[in-house]
């Protein structure tokens, strides 16, 4: 390459640079008036809401005292606001708002506010993408433990990635909560649970009542990850129908979204999700009764 060429590039890619420096401040400018928007915004909220409250409050104490005509505006009025609330609650879905104490504790006061549709929807379907392989990976972890490899070394691979995929759940839901998602608090609260319980099994000692309970904890493992996979499926069809008639938010979960329609091809699951309940009650009462064993000494 001669000098001549190697000129003629430099100022060529000078001139986008320049470009680039333009391009960039731009975008600052508009970071900061779009920061400056979401303050304007987040506080009109707040001031909407709380005017909503106390028109709410004196509402109910007029309603204590009217005649049927002005009863019939009040609840009028009253539903206009529950209407509002709502769409508050999709406005915020796009404004930076503060972690709950779960986010805090895990990540710190970290923006996780996600700012366009593409980027939420995207983020959700990672969410579900990774549900799903990682069901497939329990059930093919628990099958191994069961009828392969009897080792507390496997045993305990497992049970730690249970508690892994279960905090990794929650933290990924608290995000998606964040922004917009309206996912139902026994669901998440089911999470934590199921976290604390997998941390039990992966602290339980080795001992004799561990290997009673073993076998009949790994059996139920495998049956859990198949209804789960089935259940996926069942209901991301029903969601994805759900989302074509416009009646779901984009960022809502498979778990989300029955209809009275739906019960037609759910009758193919109830068994197995019932049967399922039957059998986490039976190991409730397993557990219940290798606790009162007398050589159950493991956490004593």
């Amino acid at each position: 390459m001669s000098l001549e060429r190697c000129r003629s590039e430099w100022e060529e890619m000078e001139k986008e640079y320049q470009q680039l420096q333009e391009t960039h401040k731009v975008y600052r400018q508009k970071l900061e008036e779009l920061t400056h928007l979401q303050a304007i915004c987040s506080g009109a909220i707040c001031k909407q809401r709380k005017g909503l409250k106390e028109l709410g409050h004196a509402l109910r104490q007029c309603s204590k005292s009217c005649d049927d005509k002005e009863s019939l505006a009040i609840n009028d009025l009253q539903a206009q606001i529950k209407e509002k609330q709502n769409v508050f609650f999709d406005m915020e879905a796009y404004l930076p708002k503060k972690n709950g104490l779960y986010l805090n504790l895990v990540l710190g006061n970290v923006n996780v506010t996600l700012l366009s549709n593409q980027t939420k929807f995207a983020y959700k379907d990672e969410y579900e993408k990774f549900k799903l392989v990682m069901t497939i990976i329990l059930m093919l972890g628990a099958i191994t433990c069961l009828f392969l490899l009897n080792h507390r070394i496997t045993d305990e691979i497992f049970n730690f990635l249970l508690v892994w995929y279960y905090c990794t759940l929650t933290i990924r839901e608290s995000i998606l909560i964040n922004n917009g998602s309206r996912i139902k608090g026994w669901w998440v609260s089911h999470h934590y649970v199921s976290t604390f319980l997998s941390g039990v099994m992966l602290t339980w000692p080795e001992g004799v009542i561990y290997q009673t309970f073993r076998s009949q904890f790994l059996a139920f493992s495998i049956f859990q990850s198949c209804v789960q996979f089935l259940q996926y499926y069942y209901q991301s069809g029903c969601l994805y129908r759900l989302r074509a008639l416009g009646e779901r938010n984009q960022l809502d979960l498979t778990v989300e979204g029955f209809q009275s329609w739906m019960w037609r091809g759910l009758t193919f699951l109830l068994p197995f999700l019932f049967f399922g309940h039957f059998w986490q009650l039976y190991n409730a009462v397993t557990l219940f009764r290798l606790a009162a064993r007398e050589d159950c000494k493991e956490w004593q």
